[in-house]
């Protein structure tokens, strides 16, 4: 996808996704950037291979940079940003020399792709621990891949709240509350034995902050709030290591008698290579035909499928390697269609998928 077209979409996205103004930042640059708007955008319309979100996600890394000289304090983005309500030609001013002037702040933006820890999508994988507690009675290892900065891994520190009904600690960290459809969870909380998460370029939470912050769109305070919030627990372990690798070496060791693992990874998988992909998942088919009783694993994923809305949930079990589809689910965590019937501890059916 060429870079005009990029922007374009990419605006139709951040529109759904409750972003006004992005959506209109966006539609802007679409519609009026040009290569001679000086050395940054020279190399944004020069880039090779696919830069819309599918593959470098150039309009975003911009937009990234944008918000960063925001938050240092950039008088000229100041003054037309939210909660700013300005005309879109004074908009465009600003962006446009921002742009022009900025060349190093904003070349350094686009050198790497983007990354957040969107934590609505915590409220999913709160849900499935708690299915997993109700289903085994065990404690649970969390591996996550693709985990950022680890703030996600916290995530049985967040509250639930589905169906009026409450999960999870009173007070909590974050209470998360998405238009809820389908099954509650089991009420059952969650232990967790370890947690640890992997990222070929993990996000150190109190180092690289403002990262994390410049990709949270500037009209969303809520969105920042729980980013804050977030930031405030003790930072999480996560790995520098290509994802396969990872796997590799962490389902090697034995698991713990008396636990389950669950690996899990929301909005990541699609982005491994097809050999990191075809790797990962050797590594965990061969932990999970190694799976007992007393050891239990489960891979939970939340990825795009290509049909939507959302992302699809499945959840794969072993011993057994039985699949269900466990729903579906808002790509920020603002709604979740749940599938996953209610279940005593023990063992249930679960239909396999072909």
């Amino acid at each position: 996808m060429r870079l005009t077209e990029a922007f374009r979409t990419q605006g139709h996205a951040c529109g759904a996704l409750g972003s006004p103004f992005m959506a209109r930042l966006m539609r802007l640059l679409a519609d009026r950037l040009t290569p001679d708007h000086g050395p940054v955008a020279a190399r944004l319309f020069a880039w090779e291979g696919d830069v819309s979100a599918a593959g470098q996600s150039l309009p975003l890394r911009l937009a990234g940079g944008l918000h960063a000289l925001l938050l240092h304090g950039h008088p000229c983005l100041a003054a037309v940003y939210p909660p700013r309500d300005v005309s879109d030609a004074a908009l465009w001013a600003a962006v446009s020399d921002t742009i022009r002037s900025e060349t190093e702040t904003l070349g350094h933006w686009l050198d790497s792709p983007p990354q957040t820890n969107e934590l609505r999508r915590a409220a999913v994988l709160r849900a499935a621990g708690q299915w997993l507690t109700a289903r085994y009675g065990l404690p649970l290892e969390l591996l996550e891949l693709g985990a950022s900065a680890g703030l996600n891994l916290h995530w049985d520190r967040f509250a639930l709240v589905a169906g009026g009904q409450r999960f999870g600690p009173d007070p909590a960290t974050l209470t998360l509350t998405p238009d809820w459809e389908g099954p509650l969870p089991p009420d059952t909380e969650p232990r967790i034995a370890a947690r640890r998460g992997v990222d070929l370029a993990p996000i150190d939470p109190i180092r690289d902050a403002l990262r994390l912050r410049a990709y949270t769109w500037p009209d969303q305070p809520d969105r920042m709030a729980r980013l804050h919030a977030a930031l405030a627990l003790p930072p999480q372990t996560v790995d520098r290591a290509d994802a396969a690798d990872w796997l590799e070496m962490r389902l090697a060791e034995p698991p713990t008698p008396g636990t389950c693992r669950l690996i899990a990874h929301t909005i990541a998988w699609q982005y491994f290579p097809p050999d990191t992909a075809a790797r990962a998942e050797d590594a965990i088919q061969r932990a999970g035909r190694a799976a007992t009783d007393a050891t239990p694993l489960a891979w939970f994923g939340m990825e795009p499928d290509g049909t939507g809305p959302g992302a699809a949930l499945t959840l794969r079990l072993w011993p057994g390697g039985t699949t269900q589809e466990a729903g579906r689910v808002d790509f920020h965590g603002r709604w979740v269609h749940w599938r996953l019937p209610q279940c005593a501890t023990g063992p249930i059916r679960v239909d396999v998928i072909p």
